[in-house]
């Protein structure tokens, strides 16, 4: 059971940010459906595999808040393609990670805070989305948040998933009393093909921004959270069973696989059983969940397209609260080095755009920037002329 719960949670909460964020680059209903589908396909074999082989209670995850990074970054030079071929090159460099150690000592170089306030500023516009909704349709939005807010206070776990179901049945509600209708060839779920291209501004604008942010907010925490269970992480299959989900994904339009992180607590925590060796098995039946979620998957998608203006937002932003909360808070954690995490989070939320090359990208150059030029200030005022006076 605690296998089932862990998908469902992660499935259901979040999925309407990865809907939002394939169609922000380019994605039609079709190749939207086709990329939630091959996501869910390989988070399932992803944890099947590495939970039978390693005997830990490893669970997987689609990257939400890179998905909420592709929900700001719109199109890129290229268009849908090309954000495929950055969905590959993304999922190429997470399996190097764990080929090449070097490259994960790079990734360690980025600073922590800087890497939480690019996500917190590529968060601020979808987090906006539930609240800017209530203003144009009230009588649709409404029900869905306060519903979240009460099951904030009473069973926070599910309060996205239970919003989404509010949401849902605004939505069938809303079709009933306008008398349409939804197909059912659009029920039953189907890869759809796009060969990848590449351009240097959907490398840039895409690719190095989806796997910062996946590497620093999900497979970082992930780890973390097995380890606070003395569960010692199988990183490198983990980077490779990850990278090369992501990739093979890709080109159905997944944009990357990830070791879970909130949800991994639900596998590997006392709800899995009181035997620590035989916790796997809860992470293992979650693989099993995802892949019967799978089958569902365009049936959700179809409902959600008929949704009215500005639902599917509301609920991605609600299930992005959390998060925005607590990038703003790691990456503000250090009362004297705020000013370029500040900055970082304004450029990113900005949605600047130059070169071809979304604000996530420059809002990290200027961060780093930015730390380089006030840093060696900040170790001269604590230097010993400083302790001296």
């Amino acid at each position: 059971m605690a296998g089932v719960v862990t998908a469902l949670v992660g499935f259901t909460s979040s999925f309407a940010v990865v809907l939002s964020g394939l169609k922000a680059v380019g994605a039609d209903p079709a190749q939207a459906a086709s990329g939630l589908l091959a996501l869910t396909v390989a988070v399932g074999a992803g944890v099947l595999w590495l939970s039978w082989r390693s005997k830990v209670p490893v669970t997987l995850a689609w990257s939400t808040p890179g998905a909420a990074l592709l929900a700001t970054s719109g199109t890129v030079d290229g268009g849908w393609p090309a954000a495929v071929g950055a969905f590959l090159a993304a999922g190429v460099l997470i399996a190097m990670t764990g080929l090449v150690p070097a490259l994960g000592g790079l990734m360690a170089r980025i600073p922590p805070t800087l890497a939480q306030a690019m996500l917190a500023g590529v968060l601020l516009q979808l987090c906006l989305a539930p609240f800017k909704a209530l203003g144009s349709v009230p009588l649709f939005i409404a029900p869905v948040i306060a519903c979240w807010l009460v099951m904030m206070k009473y069973a926070p776990r599910w309060s996205v998933p239970a919003a989404l179901v509010v949401a849902l049945g605004v939505i069938g509600i809303s079709l009933a009393a306008g008398g349409a209708s939804v197909s059912g060839s659009g029920i039953l779920p189907a890869l759809a093909w796009t060969t990848p291209t590449f351009s240097l501004q959907a490398m840039a604008g895409i690719a190095l921004p989806l796997f910062v942010v996946t590497m620093a907010s999900q497979n970082v925490p992930g780890v973390a959270v097995l380890r606070s269970f003395h569960y010692d992480t199988p990183w490198r299959a983990s980077m490779l069973v990850t990278g090369a989900g992501t990739a093979l994904a890709a080109p159905f339009g997944g944009h990357a696989v990830n070791l879970a992180a909130l949800s991994a607590a639900l596998a590997a925590g006392e709800e899995a059983g009181p035997d620590r060796s035989r916790r796997w098995v809860a992470g293992f039946t979650s693989g099993i969940a995802y892949l019967v979620l799978a089958a569902f998957s365009a049936a959700l998608v179809t409902l959600v397209a008929a949704a009215p203006a500005g639902m599917l937002e509301a609920v991605a932003g609600l299930a992005l609260l959390g998060t925005l909360a607590s990038s703003i808070s790691a990456a503000l954690a250090d009362p004297e080095d705020r000013i370029a995490p500040a900055v970082t989070f304004l450029m990113a939320a900005s949605g600047l755009s130059f070169a071809g090359i979304g604000s996530a990208f420059w809002a990290l150059a200027a961060g780093l920037v930015i730390r380089a030029v006030l840093l060696p200030r900040r170790s001269q005022a604590v230097g010993p002329d400083s302790s001296a006076s």
